[in-house]
């Protein structure tokens, strides 16, 4: 009887390949200890330094937080006009 797919947090991916890239212990070692396939441990492995060079990027974060803020100054504005326009027509009809 199968389980199915296990899911693991980016943390324990994230250890799992630290510790393949210390080359203290084999895959198959790793694999044992940590209860995951030597060819998972070997693409997340891949990936952790693939994307290494991202944990230094502070300029793509910055663009996000960016785009954003420009966000909600259109979104102020955009409730601002319609605040506008409803004090008016409280005020033709008398409210």
């Amino acid at each position: 009887m199968r389980k199915g797919r296990r899911k693991f947090t980016r943390a324990f991916k994230t250890k799992v390949a630290i510790e393949a890239l210390k080359e203290r212990e084999t895959l198959q070692e790793l694999s044992k200890r940590f209860e995951v396939s030597p060819n998972q441990i070997s693409q997340w492995k891949k990936a952790f330094l693939e994307n290494a060079e991202k944990a230094f990027d502070h300029q793509g974060k910055k663009q996000k937080e960016e785009v954003d803020v420009d966000k909600l100054y259109r979104k102020i504005g955009e409730l601002e006009m319609e605040r506008d326009f409803l004090k008016k027509s409280l005020w033709k009809t008398g409210l």
